[in-house]
């Protein structure tokens, strides 16, 4: 490998693994690029951890019905996208979806921009980040990358959520696939994301907010989105939706595309252009 080549870095964070491999840099330079996202991660799980009792997620845990809390900026983009995701999957993805544990419905909240706060409507806001936080982490490490100029990036959280920058000079993409390392379905990534759920790893962890009950629709589910919340949030979703609930999701989203893999194979669905394969 040439002093240009691919590096490749890695850091533990949000009980996790996470990855770094930049291409066409000074391997010293990249190694500091790197180490630059890693520490805005680290940031970043100070703020969303619900494990942390000084975090801004376990702060909008005390509010009660009637009061706000002003919260930092990325917990606030953090909790616009769940919203988002939220509305565009019909509620199958929902960070209060674990609440239905304790709590007889889901509780609800308000954003209030202006304000930067949230509110707490009704319930305990008992916010679990766990279905999209990686993949906020993941499109901000994105960002502190493209600005040390280190465009060709493959960012990988857990294996399971990968954001692609440009492709490395001289190549179509980065080749990644749905699952493990063998998995017969490998595509060129560029400037996309591609996140996986599944039972065998998480499915016990993954519930219904419709009926609070263990995801069980999908055996695994993966999404290709532009940004990788979204890819992560998509992809937990699924597991809850059936083949029709998706397709009709899909069809007002043609920028998401969805795999259903059973055993060996997966099927996409949705109306968005198939990367090149592997």
């Amino acid at each position: 490998m040439s002093e240009t080549g691919i590096h490749i870095f890695n850091h533990h964070a949000m009980a996790t693994q996470f990855q770094v491999r930049v291409a066409g840099q000074e391997k010293t330079y990249a190694a500091q690029s790197a180490q630059s996202a890693f520490a805005l991660t680290d940031k970043l799980e100070s703020h969303l951890s619900r494990f942390r009792a000084d975090s801004d997620i376990s702060r909008i845990k005390g509010l009660n019905p009637g009061e706000k809390l002003r919260v930092s900026e990325p917990v606030f983009a953090c909790l616009e996208i769940a919203k988002k995701m939220e509305y565009a999957t019909r509620g199958t993805f929902s960070i209060s979806a674990a609440a239905l544990k304790t709590q007889s419905a889901l509780p609800q909240w308000t954003l209030l921009p202006k304000e930067f706060s949230v509110r707490c409507d009704s319930g305990k806001l008992e916010f679990d980040l766990g279905a999209i936080g990686k993949g906020f982490a993941l499109d901000r490490m994105a960002e502190v990358l493209r600005e040390w100029d280190c465009a060709a990036f493959l960012l990988v959280a857990g294996g399971s959520s990968i954001l692609a920058g440009d492709a490395p000079p001289e190549t179509n993409g980065w080749s990644c696939g749905l699952g493990d390392d063998n998995s017969p379905d490998r595509f060129l990534l560029k400037n996309c994301s591609l996140s996986g759920s599944g039972l065998a790893v998480k499915g016990k962890h993954i519930f219904d907010p419709r009926t609070g009950e263990p995801a069980r629709r999908q055996n695994r589910a993966w999404a290709l989105t532009d940004t990788a919340a979204e890819s992560d949030a998509l992809s937990t979703a699924c597991m809850v939706l059936d083949e029709k609930e998706i397709t009709e999701i899909l069809a007002q989203e043609k920028s998401w595309l969805v795999f259903l893999q059973e055993n060996e194979n997966a099927r996409p669905l949705g109306s968005r252009a198939l990367p090149p394969q592997a």
